[in-house]
């Protein structure tokens, strides 16, 4: 299954922001990467900052073009705000949705959670990262699986109550899909305006 495997600091820093999660090089070196990296920089075209943003939530969700497009093209189908509508669908992503419950440290360790059979839905293994979940859907970790130290950890500093849309069971291990999220709840820094404006062109 494709997924970005580059250098994640210095897209990191390219963005000045942890679109991977905590990142220590990122806090000693807040300018981006390469020899110019601490010049001044230039003003930027109306193309680049499109092209920039949508870059920004390829890489903070995980998703290549081919599927990035394909979100784009399905939100587009929708009625209701394209941006807003492509930024839910992406939350919506299971891999993302078992980050955001908090069983995997990063969006990259959800995916990988999700690929290799950890994580349930109703009930059934589900090992589709792209899986959009639905409203009322109960994503959980698999029963021999819920002992294991990555899954143990995320959870154990993890604040259940932050996201809206999602409830939590303890004792079950498992979550609740409550709703799509309003786009004002999601917390990603990302003008998806720019992005729409960017296809647009197209």
């Amino acid at each position: 299954m494709a997924r970005y495997i580059g250098p994640k600091s210095k897209i990191s820093r390219k963005f000045g922001e942890p679109l991977f999660g905590s990142d220590k090089v990122l806090s000693r070196k807040n300018f981006p990467p390469g020899q110019h990296g601490q010049a001044r920089s230039r003003k930027k075209s109306e193309y680049a900052k499109q092209l920039r943003e949508k870059q920004k939530a390829k890489y903070t969700y995980g998703v290549l073009e081919k599927q990035f497009r394909n979100l784009f093209v399905k939100a587009q189908r929708q009625k209701g705000i394209t941006g807003a509508i492509l930024i839910q669908l992406l939350e919506c992503r299971l891999d993302n949705v078992v980050y955001r419950l908090g069983m995997a440290p990063t969006r990259a360790a959800a995916r990988q959670l999700v690929s290799h059979k950890h994580i349930i839905v109703n009930g059934e293994v589900l090992n589709i990262p792209s899986y959009i979940v639905k409203q009322g859907d109960i994503i959980g970790v698999r029963e021999k699986d819920k002992s294991m130290i990555v899954i143990t950890e995320a959870l154990a500093g993890h604040n259940h109550s932050k996201y809206p849309w999602l409830e939590w069971d303890k004792n079950l291990m498992a979550g609740k899909f409550l709703h799509i999220p309003e786009r004002e709840d999601i917390p990603e820094n990302i003008q998806e305006q720019l992005i729409v404006e960017l296809y647009s062109k197209a």
